[in-house]
């Protein structure tokens, strides 16, 4: 009888024991590769996410708050700028180009971000489109490939957008370019008040519901798809700068933008323009690397976390695998002994138990990928529609490697000291016990 042949025997014969270990590894495993993979994804991600844009000029607050929604589409804007601060970006001798940027409308839950044409030739190398054509005019649009496929939109459809930005059902975070803010609008676009409001309160009541109809009155045109871009750009809908002043009917006066993306000429052109606007008239000029890496710190720190809880994961499946080849050993005593009374070495004796610790991790192992993978599939379209953070089911790094080695090493240690216990008696005195 082979190895190989004596060692599934003994395996199915302690099916259930068997079965047992391999779902903790499988899903110590599964559990490591999803972390792995949305590890990834953010650094990936964030690298991606701001692209030539190396500053961004805001309205004063958080400089990661700004820079999430600016280029993430994450979170509300810290507020509104003049648009002059536009006109003397474009203006700086350090600057190569300058985009306004004004949102704070949403369609079915989906950014309406207002931005030049120029954006995309800029930031996508030419600004291909997958189908139609770049939006020319107010009230035009283009979508992220995200958003057509999830919302069904194609060419020459038409939709009206929704005062604010949505963070969650039935509400909506209001703070469009030029307007004022209000709470209580909701996802469907209805624009109602919430019937408790007092009487003191119509005023605002009907502040909203004129808020409501300029927008219903007001409606959008697709004429491009965007094709998939792998940024967060993919959720989002994208229309002519002015948008915002056209539903609210603002004149020149009254017109702000949510704010400037820029791409510095050179590292020296970027620092003066910082240092020029940062902290004037209640402006802050943010460089998004640094506002990215505080991200990524914190999410470093969660991480750490997450390492002690994947370490207590691993020590699990190690002692589970332990258990059942001590059990395995205790039960095949007396056929160890037998072997080596028929003339096989220690070292097939070793062999026996080792072999099956080897094989049980590996069959772990292989599940657990499926199931990281599985996972991250499930997972995919949920944490790129909440948090912009885009998995690749299918993507296979270093890690993985590293991942299955570790696996097979944690198995090959657990094995040892079964394997040895086994190996150093007499056959006698093992067939004897």
């Amino acid at each position: 009888m082979s190895l190989l042949h004596l060692t599934l025997r003994n395996i199915w014969h302690r099916r259930f024991l068997s079965l047992l270990t391999v779902g903790a590894v499988a899903v110590t495993v599964a559990f490591i590769v999803l972390l792995s993979l949305s590890r990834e994804s953010v650094e990936e991600g964030a690298k991606r996410g701001y692209g030539p844009f190396d500053l961004v000029i805001g309205a004063a607050g958080s400089e990661t708050q700004l820079v999430l929604n600016t280029f993430y589409h994450v979170g509300a804007p810290t507020g509104n700028i003049p648009l002059a601060v536009l006109e003397q970006a474009q203006a700086d001798a350090g600057v190569d180009q300058a985009f306004a940027m004004t949102a704070g409308d949403n369609y079915k839950g989906f950014p309406i971000v207002g931005i030049d044409p120029g954006y995309f030739a800029v930031r996508y190398d030419g600004g291909r489109l997958q189908a139609g054509s770049m939006y020319a005019s107010t009230g035009q649009t283009i979508v992220g490939a995200y958003v057509a496929r999830t919302l069904g939109l194609k060419v020459g459809d038409t939709f009206t957008g929704v005062h604010g930005l949505v963070q969650e059902e039935g509400h909506a975070y209001d703070h469009d370019a030029g307007g004022g803010e209000y709470e209580g609008a909701t996802a469907a676009g209805s624009g109602t008040v919430d019937g408790d409001h007092e009487a003191g309160h119509d005023g605002e009541a009907d502040g909203v519901t004129e808020e409501a109809h300029a927008h219903e009155s007001f409606r959008y045109s697709v004429t491009g798809i965007l094709p998939e871009l792998h940024t967060p750009d993919d959720r989002a809908v994208f229309t002519t700068t002015d948008y915002a002043w056209a539903v609210h009917g603002l004149a020149p006066e009254d017109r702000e933008i949510t704010a400037v993306l820029v791409k510095p000429a050179s590292l020296l052109g970027a620092h003066t323009l910082k240092e020029t606007l940062d902290g004037k008239d209640s402006v802050q000029a943010v460089y998004a690397s640094r506002a990215v890496g505080d991200v990524l710190n914190a999410v470093d720190q969660g991480a750490r976390l997450v390492g002690v809880l994947t370490a207590i994961c691993v020590l699990l499946a190690a002692i589970s695998i332990l258990l059942s080849l001590i059990a395995a050993a205790g039960e095949r005593t007396k056929d160890v002994g037998l072997l080596r009374l028929l003339g096989k070495s220690r070292g097939y004796v070793w062999l026996t138990l080792t072999s099956e610790g080897l094989l049980v991790t590996a069959a772990g192992v292989l599940a657990g990928l499926v199931l990281g993978h599985a996972g991250a599939a499930v997972l995919k379209d949920v944490l790129f529609a909440q948090a912009g953070i885009q998995i690749r089911p299918l993507q296979f790094t270093a890690d993985h490697w590293l991942i299955i080695l570790g696996a097979l090493a944690v198995g090959l240690l657990s094995s040892l000291g079964p394997a040895y216990r086994m190996y150093r008696q007499h056959p006698l005195a093992l067939f004897k016990s």
